[in-house]
């Protein structure tokens, strides 16, 4: 969910974001100021670009009462130059008892949430090694997860207790070392995670073993075959039910495994099997296959929202349709499908299997996701009414900050990477105005950067060049500037002038308008007022634009 407009910490979450302060509302607010606590978590310095993780071993055990964990994190990697000195990343409330590396403890220094390791000799460019990370403390608890971040502790109906994780945003690193920044994926991870007897334990990835460690706990191991980013790794805990199914996709066979609370069962099954497999279906129809085939589809009830968690996706909806019982498009439309299930899973193809490398570059994994539920309605009904909800959702827009924040420091833009996101999308489907060409540039999107992590820039070029089109003015208003394209227009003697405002110089985005309200005509408007001819004469009443291109509208008298 990120935190990820709603994540994921979501602003689709409707979390509230401070409102523009007037026309000049951008040059007014104050410059956010950032520390080398920021850095340190979200800068890739040459401390964690020197070696490529390739497998983690987390091995930990959850004491519910005490709300602590205690265990370690191998770390297998790959040097990609000569070093000495890393950083890996953990909070500080947790403890690092050692670093073991080759049977040996070596030093370590702290600071804020970054750990710097050093080694008695060179590690070779090229060369694979492995160090172990000792560990143990009380994690930071979520006052409101999924968006700040932390443990959550629940309990069920009938008191038993009930707990996961939330950390997009915040960082893996609040409850495990790693090394925790969005560029660096692992190719593939174990989880072992100890819980008290009588309890379930679900995590990512396929079930491999369950061990009973004779000493009232049981020890859950999980195996992700697939690359899978920090923030996604998760854990739930409790008195769950299961069943499994199988869904015939793109790539053949993919299991489908379900886990509700066992006092949720009953209703838990039905309305997750009237969702899932129409929205596998969608997405591998507009996306590409399902991502992780490897690893299966879970979906799991968990004690918050929802969040994205790869192959394991944390649900909180309440089995309800819409988001907790509202449509947040206000069409009536958002009332016909369960919105943490399908936003959530649709992350699947956006956040997890692409990945910005950069949380400024968040647009990536919600833009795509929150446009996921149109494609949804889309396939589900017709073309009309996903249109409508995407323009339905425009009520959310903020238009506070812009979408990309700033880089490097581990902050996000504006929730409107959500909401307005998904409206550049769909205007750049207008744009593009080939629907079969639209669906086959989002397809390419997966298969081209398939689990990899990505830059802005990269998917801009992408959608550019397979669509035939310089985009770059349009990424730049939308993604960069804080408020949309605005249309002025005058009507004299029947004929219309009109320009673009508030946009930057070489803004010059087509657009469809019409003259009746029915027959729609390209017309191409500058930054200098422009004579356009249309077919029929054209008046105040009837003079539309194209309400599928997310702009604002403003008649000079």
């Amino acid at each position: 969910m990120k935190v990820h407009f709603l994540s994921a910490r979501k602003l689709l979450l409707l979390i509230p974001v401070l409102c523009a302060l007037g026309a000049n509302g951008q040059l007014m607010q104050p410059k956010e100021v950032h520390t080398r606590a920021d850095s340190l978590r979200g800068k890739l310095t040459a401390l964690r670009t020197c070696y490529d993780i390739n497998y983690y071993h987390l091995d930990v055990r959850m004491d519910l009462d005490k709300k602590s964990v205690g265990g370690s994190n191998l770390f297998a990697f790959t040097a990609t130059q000569d070093f000495k000195r890393l950083q890996f990343d953990l909070f500080p409330e947790l403890n690092v008892e050692r670093v073991v590396f080759q049977n040996r403890d070596l030093p370590f220094t702290r600071e804020a949430a970054a750990v710097f390791v050093d080694f008695p000799s060179m590690i070779k460019k090229g060369s694979k090694a492995s160090f172990t990370v000792f560990y143990s403390g009380t994690p930071k608890v979520a006052k409101n997860a999924p968006w700040d971040g932390g443990f959550i502790y629940k309990k069920d109906k009938s008191g038993n207790p009930w707990a996961s994780v939330a950390c997009q945003g915040l960082g893996a690193s609040v409850w495990w070392p790693n090394k925790d920044h969005q560029s660096d994926e692992v190719d593939s991870m174990l989880i072992s995670i100890a819980v008290p007897k009588g309890l379930q334990e679900i995590s990512n990835g396929r079930l491999r073993s369950i061990t009973d460690l004779k000493d009232g706990y049981v020890q859950y191991n999980w195996f992700v075959n697939n690359p899978i980013n920090n923030y996604n790794v998760t854990f739930y805990i409790g008195k769950y039910a299961h069943w499994s199914d199988s869904y015939e996709g793109e790539k053949g066979k993919l299991d489908l495994d379900f886990w509700s609370l066992a006092e949720d069962s009953v209703k838990a099954k039905p309305h997750w099997d009237r969702d899932v497999k129409p929205m596998l279906k969608s997405f591998e129809h507009w996306f590409g296959p399902y991502p992780f085939y490897e690893d299966s589809y879970k979906l799991v009830q968990a004690p918050h929202l929802g969040m994205e968690h790869q192959s394991a996706v944390a649900y909180g909806n309440l089995f309800r349709n819409g988001y907790l019982g509202r449509d947040l498009s206000g069409t009536g439309h958002g009332l016909k499908f369960d919105f943490i299930t399908v936003h959530e899973s649709g992350h699947e193809w956006f956040g997890n299997n692409i990945t910005s490398k950069d949380i400024a570059d968040m647009w990536v994994h919600e833009g795509f996701t929150n446009y996921s539920e149109a494609l949804f309605l889309e396939s589900m009904e017709n073309k009309a009414t996903g249109s409508a909800y995407v323009q339905g959702i425009r009520q959310n827009i903020q238009n506070d900050i812009p979408i990309i924040g700033p880089y490097h420091v581990n902050k996000e833009g504006s929730g409107d990477m959500y909401a307005k996101g998904a409206n550049m999308i769909h205007t750049i489907r207008q744009l593009i105005d080939n629907d079969e060409k639209f669906r086959q540039i989002l397809r390419g999107l997966g298969k081209t950067f398939y689990h990899r992590t990505v830059t802005t820039a990269e998917i801009e070029n992408y959608i550019s060049k397979h669509a035939g089109l310089d985009l770059s003015a349009v990424f730049d208003q939308y993604l960069r500037q804080t408020k949309p394209p605005l249309l002025e227009y005058k009507i004299v003697n029947n004929q219309l002038s009109c320009r673009w405002a508030n946009v930057l110089k070489n803004f010059n985005m087509p657009l469809k308008v019409s003259a009746d309200g029915k027959t729609f005509k390209w017309i191409k408007p500058g930054t200098s007022w422009k004579a356009i001819k249309l077919a029929a004469p054209v008046t105040e009443d009837k003079f539309m634009v194209d309400p599928n291109f997310y702009i604002s509208l403003q008649m000079i008298k």
